[in-house]
């Protein structure tokens, strides 16, 4: 059968003969019918029709105003409608478009023209159901693709910073230090920097950036990286070149995160009075990431066992930071800190020494 064939049609007019005549010429359509403007809300509402029929000159609510109240509900508002009247007046006409019809039929009413006007618009709201059938498909395809893309996306983004953590992870072994340091230290990072007002973008970048801070020990002889005593001042001076030789192997990248690893490779012995190296930069000329970077490799410094001593405690750890506000660190920078504290143990938890972690930063 016709898919139009099986619209349901309301007639509504408050003569029955007209509605008579009406069903007569459409009896192939399922049919409901209302005598007046109040009665065509209700039934609209509650068989939904594919098409009003509408009689504009009725006694209470006249044609114009059952329209206009039909389009304002959501549960009618696309139900075409056509008015079928006796007025020819062109005002008429444009009221009735104006209130959302979208045809007239005059009377009296000749069968042939109702059934082909009847047929255009049920043929247009087909179709316009076929389209926003198919619109929802692409949506839902779009969305798919979407989440589809956002998880490979993902997935790079975490190989990616495998693939730096697994990297900054050879110059740490090298000096003995723990593959759990650089991913420990990276998110202390990216927490301050959200407590510093970082968005989430930036402390991302940050959190991705900071495992780089040594790479430039790769660099450095293991006859003094290793040495188990204390290193002399000649040995010293080799051993802080690290810094600049991190920066020079990362220099010139076209990726953001590369360019901070730069910079945090460059700046995190920088010290706020001016007393760290390799340049000796002091205040706001040390670039926050460096500033930031700088507390939190300290703090997994103090509290990290390693070979040639026992970890400091939480409290003598703070106390050691709390101290080197507005000399080693800058004291916004330990304000974050501190204001972090609870996610900073957290991390600290989750990335402990001998547990099993990802090298990723998940």
């Amino acid at each position: 059968m016709d898919e139009t064939r099986r619209a349901r049609i309301l007639i509504v007019d408050d003569a029955p003969e007209n509605v008579a005549l009406l069903a007569g010429v459409l009896a192939d359509h399922p049919l409901s019918v209302a005598l007046d403007g109040e009665q065509a809300l209700s039934v609209a509402r509650a068989v939904r029709p594919d098409l009003v029929l509408l009689d504009v000159m009725m006694p209470g609510l006249d044609g114009f105003e059952t329209c206009r109240r039909l389009k304002a509900d959501p549960a009618t508002a696309d139900i075409p409608v056509v008015f079928v009247t006796a007025q020819d007046d062109v005002r008429d006409e444009t009221t009735g478009f104006s209130v959302g019809a979208v045809d007239y039929v005059a009377k009296p009413v000749r069968a042939p023209v109702v059934r082909a006007r009847v047929a255009t618009h049920l043929a247009l709201l087909a179709a316009r159901r076929e389209l926003a059938l198919q619109n929802a498909g692409l949506e839902a395809k779009v969305r798919e693709r979407t989440a589809q893309l956002r998880d490979a996306l993902e997935r790079v983004k975490e190989g990616s910073l495998e693939t730096i953590v697994r990297l900054s992870k050879a110059a740490e072994f090298r000096d003995d230090d723990t593959g759990a340091h650089v991913l420990r230290m990276s998110h202390y990072a990216a927490a301050v920097a959200r407590r510093l007002g970082r968005g989430a973008e930036e402390a991302e970048v940050l959190l991705h950036a900071a495992p780089m801070h040594d790479v430039g020990k790769i660099g450095i002889p293991d006859r003094i990286l290793l040495k188990p005593g204390k290193l002399d001042a000649d040995e010293w001076a080799i051993m802080r070149r690290h810094a600049e030789i991190g920066a020079s192997i990362l220099a010139g990248s076209g990726s953001p995160v590369i360019r901070m690893g730069e910079v945090v490779a460059a700046t995190h012995h920088e010290k706020w009075d001016g007393s760290g190296y390799p340049k000796g930069l002091s205040g706001t000329g040390i670039p926050e990431a460096g500033r930031v970077v700088a507390i939190a490799d300290v703090f997994d410094a103090l509290t990290s066992r390693r070979p040639y001593k026992k970890p400091f405690s939480l409290d003598e750890s703070f106390e050691i930071l709390r101290k080197g506000s507005g000399a080693h660190f800058d004291p916004a920078v330990v304000e974050a800190f501190f204001a972090a504290e609870r996610e900073i143990l957290e991390i600290k938890a989750r990335f402990a020494d001998g547990a099993h972690v990802a090298a990723r930063a998940g």
